[in-house]
């Protein structure tokens, strides 16, 4: 819903839109060079990419098929989504008049090749990295768009137009990759035992 209304604002012009140009202006250029473009690279895809692939690789390892599976699927959507998007709504950028900015493809590179690494380690991880994982994501796709932001690459409902179209794409990976995760040879030992008892997740 946040996506549809997001791509409403941009695509009809209206109020929000205004103001999300208002902002970009006004913070386009701030804060170091360097470690802006910094930020703004971890959404590159030969960055966020094999983030992506060593998590998917440590998942298979492990014994793990649908989880991984469900991420490279959830990764290949992110330009499937995203460029007929860009050229249906055609968005001029903050420092050109080229068209294609919305959603940042970037961003959502970030959001999903980050979001599914922490989703496919965080149930194998010790505490406290299990938790720190997801919070590790976070902090990277939020990185990775003020960084786009601060360096006018895209006017922030750009960014914010991906996270909401991407995390939808994460929520669907994680439901879909539950049953991906490995059962111990113990563990259908004891269903078969007849005690009657349902495993946990």
């Amino acid at each position: 819903m946040l996506f549809a209304l997001t791509t409403w604002q941009v695509a009809a012009g209206g109020p929000v839109r205004g103001l999300d140009e208002r902002i970009g202006r006004a913070v386009v250029g701030r804060g170091p060079l360097r470690l802006t473009e910094f930020l703004a690279d971890l959404g590159n895809m030969q960055v966020a990419l094999p983030v992506l692939g060593l998590a998917v690789v440590r998942s298979l390892v492990r014994g793990e098929r649908r989880a991984p599976l469900c991420a490279v699927l959830a990764m290949v959507a992110v330009p499937l989504l995203v460029v007929p998007l860009k050229a249906w709504i055609a968005r001029p950028g903050p420092l050109t008049e080229v068209t294609g900015y919305y959603p940042s493809g970037h961003a959502a590179t970030a959001v999903v090749a980050y979001g599914a690494a922490a989703l496919l380690l965080a149930p194998h991880a010790r505490r406290p990295w299990s938790w720190m994982m997801p919070v590790a994501a976070a902090l990277l796709a939020t990185a990775t768009g003020i960084g786009l932001v601060l360096r006018g690459y895209h006017w922030p409902l750009d960014v914010l137009g991906s996270w909401w179209l991407c995390g939808a794409l994460l929520v669907g990976f994680r439901l879909r990759g539950r049953g991906g995760r490995s059962r111990s040879p113990g563990s259908q030992g004891v269903r078969a035992s007849g005690a009657g008892g349902q495993s946990p997740k």
